[in-house]
């Protein structure tokens, strides 16, 4: 009996392998734009972990004497307006979006789950209350409610991924809420509420873990959204400090200022948002048909 107890949870833990390298698989088979989009994602992620180490220069140091310089060894992407490295500008402005998008997606998450889970759950009177607060933020263009809570919290990048966050987690919640009426019709549900299991225990339980593949989705293609929402945000003056890179703020102070004197101000960091927001959503895109039952039969890509 002992040792049949100390081989269940080895013969778990082996089919969660299995499952997990049959995941990377199919990832790598099937869906080839997908692992492009995955190897961009990753090495953004990875310049903006290890800035300090790669980029050339310090954040904001200036030389005077390198103001607009052109491309060289010295400077590979040139100089901007006051003399600073444009390609360390670009890798400091890398770990500002990826804190931004990592943060407030997970804020994301949270939030539609805290909305979306009880809201299916409870049902009636409690679902239709929530509901229509939501129905009430979607009827609001979703820049002017941000415009107007950072213009009243002032700019900052705790308050940039709290705002985003929150907000997008209050859009994200109608989709947690779909899956979880889904999970109410299954045997497995109907019969915890039959033995009288307790609701904290049926939403650990029974609910969390059967919306986990919805999670992930709405954590890798939100990614992208909000990452581009703060260079919106940086472009129209309500994101960080310029002494702060931004690919956004660089777009706004130093691309839109400069631009006829040195258009590379404007182009390097809005190919850096284009690449990066075009791999997050093929990756995201990827985990979406890999993780959804539904999509799974979906043609490689």
């Amino acid at each position: 009996m002992s040792q049949l107890r100390e081989a269940l949870p080895q013969e778990v833990a082996r089919k969660r392998r299995s499952a997990s390298g049959d995941f990377f698989v199919r990832l790598a088979r099937d869906k080839r734009l997908g692992v492009v989009g995955g190897v961009i994602f990753f090495t953004i992620v990875l310049l903006a972990v290890f800035a300090d180490f790669v980029a050339p220069y310090g954040m904001d140091e200036m030389r005077i004497m390198d103001r607009f310089a052109a491309p060289s060894a010295e400077h590979l992407l040139g100089g901007d307006q006051v003399g600073r490295d444009i390609l360390t500008r670009l890798i400091y402005g890398a770990r500002i979006s990826m804190v931004v998008g990592l943060a407030g997606t997970s804020i994301t998450v949270v939030v539609a789950s805290i909305i979306g889970v009880p809201s299916a759950f409870f049902g009636g009177k409690y679902d239709i209350t929530v509901q229509r607060f939501v129905d009430a933020f979607l009827a609001f263009p979703g820049l002017l409610i941000l415009l107007t809570v950072l213009s009243i919290v002032g700019p900052g990048i705790l308050q940039i991924v709290l705002v985003l966050g929150i907000l997008t987690g209050i859009y994200s919640s109608r989709i947690v809420r779909s899956a979880v009426i889904g999970i109410k019709e299954n045997d497995y549900f109907l019969a915890a509420e039959a033995i009288g299991s307790p609701t904290y225990k049926t939403i650990m339980r029974h609910i969390m873990p059967n919306i986990m593949p919805q999670l992930i989705i709405i954590f890798s293609i939100t990614i992208g959204g909000i990452i581009l929402d703060e260079a919106a945000l940086s472009f129209l003056g309500f994101g960080l400090p310029p002494e702060i890179p931004s690919w956004g703020g660089m777009l706004s102070w130093e691309g839109r200022r400069h631009m006829e004197v040195k258009p590379e101000l404007a182009l390097y960091p809005g190919l850096c948002l284009a690449v990066v927001i075009l791999g997050v959503n093929m990756f995201g895109d990827a985990m979406r048909d890999l993780l959804d039952p539904r999509l799974r039969g979906s043609e490689a890509s």
